[in-house]
């Protein structure tokens, strides 16, 4: 178990291992969300720019008609 304690300013300093779990360094940010039963969990905020590029799609042109066909297909289950 680790443990920090908190200064008069109301500040804790994160244990290495945790900042290590969570990814985080000097500088970056977290969220605290306080559950129901006294549980605090803590997430790193991260930039939506991070994101860029994890997805790949295929760049190729599809006939209207092609598209059609296809929400027509996907809406009656075939």
């Amino acid at each position: 178990m680790m443990t920090s304690k908190i200064t008069e300013k109301g500040q804790i300093t994160l244990p290495k291992a945790v900042r290590k779990t969570l990814g985080v360094s000097s500088g970056d940010a977290v969220r605290y969300v306080v559950l129901n039963n006294n549980e605090v969990r803590i997430f790193p905020l991260r930039s939506v720019s991070r994101l860029f590029g994890m997805c790949q799609y295929d760049r190729s042109q599809v006939a209207l008609e092609d598209m059609e066909q296809a929400i027509s297909d996907g809406a009656s289950g075939n």
